[in-house]
């Protein structure tokens, strides 16, 4: 049962209004689909916008940031629950612990960094929790033109980026976590065989 969604997005709203209405509509479809949101609890940009939206609905917020950025990011202290933390490590660490599933929005390099650890978890077998993309108005397109290149390159299999879950509007997205089965892959069968 998918209980809390982690939530990456930028510390920016980003240049057109678009981002923002999306992260607005993602915090209500949660509290609708009776998740939770953690996320980086800040109070700027999407991550402000996602946080205020879910708790104005009536749902839960749990933000997770460290001293350093508490500051800096205006951390949010209207949220449900806050956890301050030492650093960086210690904050993925305990967003990826306290969620059943990992959805980015629109964000920059630290959407990217982030989003781009649990995946790899993922491929790896350290986690089984849906990854997925908000692919908000195309945002991601070439993100996922890169992956595609990855495949074609072969660097990567096409069952880790079939793993990446892609919508677009925020109750495509809750469906397909719902929905989402995690593939039965040995990442290193083919080269323990080949020894």
């Amino acid at each position: 049962m998918m209980k809390s969604v982690c939530v990456y997005c930028g510390s920016a709203s980003g240049a057109r209004p678009v981002y923002a209405e999306a992260a607005k509509a993602f915090g209500r479809a949660l509290v609708e689909a009776n998740m939770s949101l953690v996320y980086g609890g800040g109070r700027v940009g999407l991550m402000g916008l996602i946080a205020d939206e879910v708790l104005a609905c009536g749902g839960r917020a749990v933000g997770v940031i460290p001293e350093l950025l508490l500051s800096k990011e205006v951390g949010h202290t209207d949220l449900t629950e806050l956890h301050v933390v030492p650093d960086m490590h210690e904050r993925k660490k305990k967003m990826a612990d306290l969620s059943d599933a990992f959805v980015a929005m629109p964000g920059g390099v630290g959407t990217f960094e982030e989003l781009f650890e649990v995946y790899t978890w993922a491929q790896l077998g350290y986690h089984q929790k849906p990854v997925a993309l908000l692919d908000v108005d195309g945002y991601y397109d070439p993100l996922l033109s890169m992956l595609r290149h990855t495949v074609e390159e072969g660097f990567m299999r096409e069952a880790y980026l079939d793993m990446l879950l892609v919508a677009r509007e925020p109750a495509q997205m809750i469906a397909k976590l719902t929905r989402y089965v995690p593939p039965m892959i040995d990442k290193w069968a083919e080269k323990r065989d080949s020894v």
